[in-house]
């Protein structure tokens, strides 16, 4: 039976930390299920019609539709910061 060696690397300094952007594009609402078709109004992105942290900033300025009918999309970025171990000068 051969026998495992686990290496662990341990990481100094900062750990890493995420980043989240969230972005709201093209509506997907559907404007014509109650006669039971498909039809969307070709709004391409989520424009707020007020200020953050009013209700009318869930409102979209260009299809007057709720933030939920936009496709979200979620950009998530690891940031880090490396450094190299300094070595002694001898």
């Amino acid at each position: 039976m051969r026998k495992r060696q686990v290496v662990v690397r341990r990481l100094e300094g900062p750990p890493s930390r995420s980043v989240r952007s969230v972005k709201y594009g093209e509506c997907q609402k559907n404007h014509a299920a109650n006669v039971g078709g498909y039809a969307v109004d070709g709004c391409r992105e989520f424009m707020a019609s007020g200020d953050e942290g009013t209700s009318s900033a869930l409102i979209c300025a260009a299809c007057n539709c709720h933030r939920n009918f936009h496709k979200k999309e979620v950009e998530t970025e690891t940031v880090s910061e490396c450094s190299s171990p300094t070595s002694s000068g001898t």
